[in-house]
């Protein structure tokens, strides 16, 4: 039996879905923390977080989350492509290149 207060995680992240789609990044944000939360390893809704928080300009915060998704798929192409471009948004470029390049190794845009 579920409890009425439970957080239905698949219902939040479509609505998260939809504020990012909708130009809402920071809604957006704000409905992904608890079911990053509750689900660490997710990397559909770590890809999410990371997206509003980059249309949001909370590049630290997309930094975070985008480390993370790369530490569960380290095979990720977009999330290596993604980290090298919050990482040059806040002038690391350096620190980027090695993601660009492991980004180019696994074919990502």
């Amino acid at each position: 039996m579920s409890h009425p207060f439970e957080i239905d995680l698949h219902s939040e992240f479509l609505r998260a879905d939809l504020f990012l789609a909708m130009g809402q990044p920071i809604e957006a944000a704000k409905v992904l923390v608890p079911v990053v939360e509750a689900e660490p390893g997710n990397q559909a809704a770590l890809e999410l977080l990371a997206r509003a928080y980059f249309g949001s300009a909370q590049l630290g915060r997309a930094e975070e989350a985008l480390t993370r998704l790369v530490d569960v798929a380290p095979a990720n192409g977009w999330a290596r492509r993604a980290l090298a471009r919050t990482l040059e948004r806040q002038s690391r470029g350096d620190e980027a290149v090695p993601h660009h390049r492991l980004a180019d190794a696994l074919g990502a845009e």
